[in-house]
């Protein structure tokens, strides 16, 4: 989630957009990082593991880090973990122990933390919904305990299926029943409104048969909602997923998924960012079992599996949400003005809180043990960072827009802590910020005093891309401009780049294909049909600007299901503004199969450029060398991972025997063309051509070679005496 402007669909999401950076060059940032940070920079290997040794007793050469305000922070609470807690291995696993759990006895243990309430009890289908018959201990700091023995028969007293409460009552004798704040499982039963704790402990749980794929090198997100993945107008279910969705995404040679709205959220439209149930998988796509062998099956395509995981804020239900759990409205979250988000309308965390931390770290410590999640999408990182959540805060680069009062210190050292915990239990997990402010150093390793993040999302790309498509026209588009924001990124900080996520797809703004070809995309997408300027202008400038964008804007790329092939309709959720109508809240992944349709010369596209990249790996390579940007010939040429990038954005000018440098000698050929009948394009471009560099230095390359480049056309050179 973007902090954006609101979208008429999505209400309980409520975004408000903040300017996205324009950083000095990559070495200034380096030089006035370290510089204000005071940081020894002894080594920027940003793979080396850490320890815990290491971060607890840091060796001399990184002691002036202990300078930083959040990494002391961060060093007393990690230490206070492990005097007090047994260590952070112990800790991070509290849902072993809080909520409902089985004994091996067959009794149950509960435990809850609701430091408001006067007594706890549960109740449930167990005790024929007695309110006061299981009384809860109370326990030091704010605990209460529960222990259930097993029944005569030596089998659980609350069997898997039933339905459970936790029952609060509050200072002020209110009765209140609750959902555990660790519930495993909740649904909606019936015509019931809120949502429903049921006890989940098949059986016969689902055992996961494929191991975790390693970490990718280059990382190619498609990312994905459960809810909306089939053309019919429903609810989409994880088995759909599974079975149809998941071989698609192999097939178009991305080996990564991020599934958003998977955490329970009761509300369908806030596009799974209002959690009511924090360690609840989403009912509404099927069971449990269902997401892991989602999960285990996308192992075994070599699929990683990453969470859109969202702890920057939570509902404000309080009847099936975690708000006024124990009567108080401090119960995890701050209490007064400083615990709600003024746009979103939801609760936001007191990350200093003990058991919150303890909370949100076990939280994400179960996705991962429990599901085999390969790491996290942190929603909403900006909103934690600023205690203004940048609403209304335009971020120029200026240090002093980073470190100051303004910044929530609590919230940067959970993030910090949740990192360090993530990549130390589970070294071969990911995690990537969605920042907008560009915070420096949130994607550097925490023993160099960073945030520890693997990735952040290059928001501004998108951005750019609407904002030249909407304001300019085609003779107008500035390639020095269009260069900068692609490679504008901060020093030794690993960034995923892409052209539009779900974002500009929601009701309210439009995707790229849909700015580029509108209502044409109605009429005139049939090959049966004549190709129109306007088509034909949307399909070669869609191919160019994902492959310039996937090739020069990061370490990463993403991509929102269904815009690969240029989705012709937006994303809405049923509401009450389209009279709770799924034709919207659903992706058409037949049109991209249809032959007669020029959808499928967009997935084609995306499909092998994927696999190009997965050949060569440019991603995982050092950025690229911007070896061209003419502005009157509006050509972009690059070097990257032994490639020669070739662009030309002219709506008319095709260019004979066009100079492009190269460093390295040698033969080359054609390894993509964006013009190859196959993706929709004119086929002007012989792919028998043997292009031979000279010994000719031109823009800075010691060789180069001449290239016909035709109008509006990406060409990709590949030298074949490298092998590959």
């Amino acid at each position: 989630m973007v902090i954006g402007e609101a979208s008429d669909s999505v209400k309980e999401k409520k975004m408000c957009r903040a300017t996205p950076i324009s950083a000095p060059f990559p070495f200034l940032i380096g030089l006035c990082l370290w510089a204000f940070l005071g940081l020894c920079w002894v080594s920027l290997d940003i793979e080396e593991p850490l320890d815990l040794h290491r971060v607890l007793h840091p060796s001399p050469c990184l002691s002036p880090q202990q300078d930083c305000p959040w990494y002391t922070v961060f060093h007393d609470r990690l230490k206070n973990i492990e005097e007090n807690e047994g260590g952070l291995d112990t800790f991070s696993k509290s849902y072993k122990t809080f909520g409902v759990n089985q004994l091996v006895d067959g009794g149950l243990y509960c435990k809850e933390w609701a430091p408001g309430a006067e007594a706890v009890f549960l109740t449930g289908d167990f005790n024929g919904w007695n309110p006061f018959s299981h009384p809860y201990k109370k326990i030091d700091y704010g605990k209460w305990e529960l222990f259930i023995p097993p029944g005569q028969d030596g089998l659980s007293p609350v069997p898997h299926g039933s339905k459970l409460k936790v029952v609060i009552r509050s200072k002020n004798g209110e009765i209140l029943y609750r959902i555990s704040p660790w519930a495993k499982y909740v649904a909606r039963v019936g015509t019931n409104v809120n949502y429903d704790w049921i006890h989940w402990e098949p059986p016969l749980p689902y055992l996961r048969k494929h191991p975790q794929p390693k970490k990718p090198k280059s990382l190619r997100i498609y990312e994905s909602h459960v809810g909306i993945a089939s053309p019919e107008g429903k609810v989409a279910s994880y088995k759909n997923f599974t079975y149809n969705i998941l071989p698609k995404i192999k097939d178009l040679g991305y080996n990564c998924v991020q599934l958003m709205a998977i955490m329970e959220h009761a509300y369908y439209a806030s596009f799974g960012y209002q959690i009511t149930s924090f360690f609840a998988a989403s009912s509404r796509y099927g069971t449990p079992d269902d997401l892991k062998e989602l999960i285990d099956i996308a192992h075994s395509l070599g699929i990683t599996v990453l969470l859109d995981v969202v702890h920057s804020h939570a509902s404000n239900n309080s009847e099936d949400g975690l708000n006024k759990f124990d009567g108080t409205d401090s119960c995890f979250f701050h209490s007064g003005p400083r615990g709600t988000h003024s746009l979103w309308d939801s609760r936001l965390f007191d990350y200093s809180n003990w058991e919150v931390l303890r909370f949100l770290l076990s939280n994400l410590r179960w996705w991962i043990e429990e599901y085999g999640f390969d790491g996290f999408r942190f929603d909403g990182v900006t909103s934690m960072l600023y205690h203004n959540h940048g609403i209304g805060t335009g971020f120029s680069g200026d240090y002093h827009e980073y470190f100051g009062l303004h910044v929530d210190e609590d919230a940067l050292v959970y993030l910090i802590m949740a990192n360090h915990m993530i990549h130390l239990l589970h070294p071969e997990s990911i995690t990537i910020a969605e920042d907008v402010s560009g915070m420096p150093a949130l994607c550097c390793p925490i023993a160099q005093g960073g945030g520890g993040f693997d990735y952040r999302l290059a928001m501004a790309i998108p951005d750019k891309w609407i904002q030249i498509i909407k304001e300019l026209k085609d003779e107008d588009w500035n390639m020095g401009n269009i260069v900068h924001t692609l490679t504008n990124r901060r020093y030794e900080e690993k960034y995923i780049a892409y052209a539009e996520s779900h974002d500009q797809a929601l009701v309210g703004d439009k995707t790229l294909a849909f700015r580029l070809m509108d209502a044409e995309m109605y009429t005139n997408m049939s090959v049966l049909s004549p190709l129109t300027p306007v088509i034909d202008r949307g399909i070669q400038l869609h191919k160019m600007i994902r492959l310039i964008t996937h090739a020069l804007g990061g370490e990463g790329y993403l991509n929102f299901m269904g815009n690969e092939f240029g989705h012709p309709e937006w994303l809405d959720f049923p509401r009450i503004g389209n009279n709770e109508s799924y034709h919207y809240a659903r992706r058409q992944f037949h049109l991209a199969d249809d032959h007669i349709l020029r959808y499928r010369f967009l997935n084609a596209f995306d499909r092998d450029m994927n696999k190009l990249e997965e050949r060569f790996g440019w991603l995982a390579s050092p950025p690229a060398f911007v070896t061209e940007n003419h502005e009157s010939n509006k050509v972009i040429i690059f070097e990257r991972a032994n490639l020669i990038f070739i662009f030309n954005f002219h709506p008319s000018k095709s260019y004979t025997e066009y100079r492009v440098g190269a460093e390295t000698p040698g033969k080359y050929k054609i390894a993509l063309d964006s013009d190859a009948p196959e993706y929709g394009g004119h086929q002007r471009l012989d792919h028998n051509t043997d292009y031979f560099t000279e010994q000719y230095s031109h823009n800075f390359r010691s060789n180069s070679l001449l290239v016909y480049i035709p109008s509006r056309v990406a060409i990709v050179l590949q030298n074949m005496d490298i092998p590959n």
